[in-house]
């Protein structure tokens, strides 16, 4: 029987970045990814029990603070993506769904955000297409 990961612990993701003179609360935005993820993946309860979600929402606030940085400060998104899914691969996790994840963050963007959404959400779909080229 294999062991359910902890829930994330250390340095606290952040829940609020500037984007176009806008602060956009990143919590609500997790929240919703990790909803819709968790209904298309049901079994990930199982997998990763309630830690699971924790682990979707945190590392969702970091995807969506790298990729507002990326479009303020021109940060390197794609190489914290590429960092994230080498993590994710050493434990185990199908690439595949990080791919949709990023889908579905870039949809939830779509969805929630207005005058400041349109380019996050296409940064958010080049992340996918990035993880997708890794992992045919």
């Amino acid at each position: 029987m294999s062991t359910l990961p902890a829930p994330p612990g250390g340095h606290s993701p952040p829940t609020a970045a500037a984007l176009a003179g806008e602060t956009v609360e990143l919590a609500p935005l997790a929240a919703e990814i990790c909803r819709r993820y968790r209904e298309e993946f049901p079994d990930e309860r199982e997998r990763y029990g309630d830690a699971g979600m924790e682990w979707c929402i945190h590392d969702n606030l970091h995807v969506l603070k790298w990729a507002i940085e990326a479009i303020e400060y021109g940060a390197d998104f794609n190489g914290n993506l590429t960092w994230l899914a080498n993590v994710l691969e050493a434990r185990d996790f199908p690439l595949e769904r990080l791919v949709r994840d990023l889908e579905l963050a870039a949809d939830v963007v779509d969805a929630m955000l207005s005058g400041t959404g349109p380019a996050l959400e296409r940064r958010l779909r080049d992340g996918a297409s990035l993880i997708s080229g890794r992992n045919p």
